[in-house]
């Protein structure tokens, strides 16, 4: 298995992958991603910003997607009942819009991919990686709660729904 940047041939892939995502969010009771977020057209511009991140596996088939950057992220802005741990105005990095293939769940694509950003994160000088998640994804919430990630308070999305904010600070 690798972890590469998107292409546009990945993004039927990508797709597929996110819609199984939506799928089993809905089966949790999760409206998460239930709104037409993320689309394809939301992929064409991760890719084209170099933002889009898959992993392969010995086949070149895609098994899990992400969005890392190191852009910031307006909605991190304010966080209510809580704050960052590293200052808003360094550099940081975020990630979005990750899911693993339906086949391919807990066997640590989700960490592997972590794992990768923090390690460009470390050869940048980049101390933080910052990542939102649905108050009721608890998967999400027990997997980064283990990777060492650390509870910040709340934000809201520009569509306006509520998110727990999460840090870790990368040495």
């Amino acid at each position: 298995m690798k972890i590469q940047l998107s292409t546009f041939e990945d993004i039927p892939a990508i797709i597929t992958i996110i819609n199984d995502a939506k799928e089993y969010l809905a089966s949790q009771k999760i409206d998460q991603w239930q709104n037409g977020y993320p689309n394809a057209e939301q992929i064409e511009n991760d890719i084209k910003n170099t933002e889009s991140y898959v992993v392969v596996n010995n086949e070149n088939t895609v098994i899990a997607t992400a969005m890392f950057t190191l852009r910031k992220e307006p909605t991190y802005k304010e966080v209510i009942d809580g704050s960052w741990i590293v200052n808003e105005n360094d550099t940081y990095g975020v990630v979005h819009r990750m899911a693993i293939k339906k086949e391919f769940r807990k066997f640590g694509l989700a960490t592997l991919m972590f794992d990768e950003f923090h390690i460009q994160l470390l050869e940048k000088n980049i101390k933080s990686l910052k990542i939102d998640t649905h108050e009721e994804n608890f998967g999400m919430q027990a997997l980064i709660k283990k990777l060492g990630y650390t509870y910040c308070g709340i934000i809201y999305t520009n569509y306006h729904a509520k998110r727990l904010a999460f840090e870790k600070v990368i040495f």
